[in-house]
């Protein structure tokens, strides 16, 4: 006689071998996306996953999705190989997914009702290529557990407005409306400080060496 499998015996995969996003540009949405909001909520007691397994349903392995971005509060930062909800007893606040037509059914019927009834307080879906979603950014809220339209493309969990910045999202803060800068944009942000420190350590130097040559010509300077 066969014994029961317990729900700790339950393997709870973190990969299906599937590539992670259609092209080049829907990953590059995905990474930017993932590393924007986690260097923006780094010191908090959240975390950013990005493509992978959310499991939903304990002892049921098939009932899982992998958003392309999700974004959990209350919870340990760090990364995991899965998030379980029932482990974590949180449900993501925010998720994107990074549509194309080839997912355009999946991203607007199944998942779209999934989250809606899991009660992910907001859902953004971005087409970097404009394939089927014209200005490229749809969000929907959640409203007595029904999702309606986002009209005014801010989001209210992250405080972050957000903007179609050519086929990446931009995203802005609320308080300050200073924008959260890409890698890209930080490392040449990086440079350009390095740039005027150097400038700087220059005009000192050169100061320096006319007072040197004042002294050697005139003496000390007066009291």
């Amino acid at each position: 006689m066969l014994e029961a499998v317990s729900k700790t015996d339950i393997i709870y995969p973190s990969s299906d071998g599937e590539p992670v996003a259609e092209t080049y540009i829907h990953l590059y949405a995905i990474l930017t996306t993932l590393e924007v909001l986690k260097q923006y909520l780094s010191g908090q007691q959240a975390t950013v996953l990005g493509n992978q397994f959310m499991y939903y349903s304990q002892g049921l392995p098939r009932m899982r999705v992998a958003p392309d971005v999700m974004v959990i509060f209350n919870v340990e930062p760090g990364g995991r190989d899965n998030y379980k909800i029932w482990e974590e007893k949180e449900v993501p606040q925010v998720i994107f997914e990074m549509t194309s037509p080839g997912t355009k059914s999946q991203d607007q019927e199944f998942k779209k009702t999934l989250y809606e009834q899991l009660g992910v307080q907001e859902y953004w879906l971005f087409d970097p290529k404009g394939e089927w979603i014209n200005e490229k950014l749809k969000g929907y809220r959640l409203r007595n557990n029904v999702y309606e339209i986002i009209e005014d493309n801010r989001s209210e969990p992250l405080q972050l407005q957000l903007k179609v910045e050519g086929q990446l999202i931009g995203f802005y803060r609320e308080d300050t409306g200073e924008k959260l800068l890409i890698p890209e944009e930080l490392a040449a942000a990086l440079k350009q400080k390095e740039t005027e420190l150097e400038e700087e350590k220059q005009k000192v130097s050169e100061m320096e060496s006319m007072l040197e040559k004042y002294r050697q010509q005139f003496g000390d300077l007066p009291e």
